[in-house]
């Protein structure tokens, strides 16, 4: 019964921290999307071709569980997307945030894995972290890349996508009359092929922050979710061991009473 209690009392202090956590990503969030979404409608334009080749799959999770499904559904959505990738005699790798992905996904894709960033929490997420994460992406120079990550959509649901990401090889290729179209609608100063490589690795700092945002706001609220749940359970089971306690002991007490008795009537 004591371990019971002192469960309800970890998991219901647990779920405070984590609504106090939720408003802070929640507003950063908030700060943070209307810089990222004109971004990323900018490379939206651009037209996509599906071409066969090498994938990187860049998966957004976490450093801590007891959260829900939050990372395993991303994992889940990169050890498909892998599989399928090698079905079709493509090559595919990992990169991605978060310890929990890794986790997930290295017993069986370990031999894929090529940068995978962890302890990012430990210190308050800021563009600048986004942005060395993106020179790492650009080093390895993907052929085609895929985000999968969680999508906040409100405190009780999240969506988790895979994103397709317009890599530099892929912009290169690209139709310049149909590239052209796309991009004339936007002024540039200098032109946009003097500023493309920044811009583009500005893209993927744009895309990794926002993702990362919207992750660490639905893992915390997933983790408010899992955090009641476990304390109602803790509740009921507390309740069905004091139960059968108080049967036990009162079953004691009546067996106790009737061996006075009898004795005093022996008497």
């Amino acid at each position: 019964m004591r371990s019971f209690n002192n469960m309800k009392k970890i998991t219901k202090s647990m779920k405070m921290v984590a609504a106090s956590k939720l408003k802070k990503d929640e507003s950063r969030m908030h700060v943070a999307l209307p810089f990222v979404r004109p971004v990323q409608d900018l490379f939206a334009r651009l037209p996509r071709m599906d071409r066969p080749g090498a994938t990187i799959y860049f998966g957004v999770t976490s450093d801590k569980g007891l959260c829900g499904g939050v990372n395993s559904a991303v994992a889940k959505m990169c050890r498909r997307g892998i599989a399928a990738d090698e079905a079709a005699g493509n090559s595919a790798k990992y990169m991605g945030i978060g310890a929990k992905g890794s986790a997930a996904l290295k017993r069986f894709y370990g031999d894929r894995f090529t940068t995978v960033f962890e302890e990012c929490a430990k210190v308050p997420w800021t563009f600048g972290a986004a942005s060395i994460i993106a020179e790492k992406v650009i080093a390895t120079n993907p052929m085609k890349m895929t985000v999968c990550s969680n999508k906040f959509r409100s405190l009780v649901a999240y969506e988790t996508q895979a994103a397709q990401v317009v890599t530099l090889n892929e912009a290169m290729t690209m139709d310049r009359a149909e590239f052209s179209k796309a991009m004339d609608v936007y002024s540039f100063e200098p032109s946009i092929y003097e500023v493309w490589n920044d811009l583009h690795e500005f893209y993927y700092a744009t895309v990794i922050h926002g993702l990362y945002l919207e992750g660490a706001v639905s893992e915390q609220s997933s983790r408010m979710a899992a955090m009641e749940s476990a304390s109602k359970n803790a509740n009921e089971m507390l309740e069905k061991v004091s139960l059968v306690y108080n049967r036990a002991r009162q079953a004691k007490i009546t067996t106790e009473l009737c061996e006075i008795i009898s004795g005093a009537s022996a008497v």
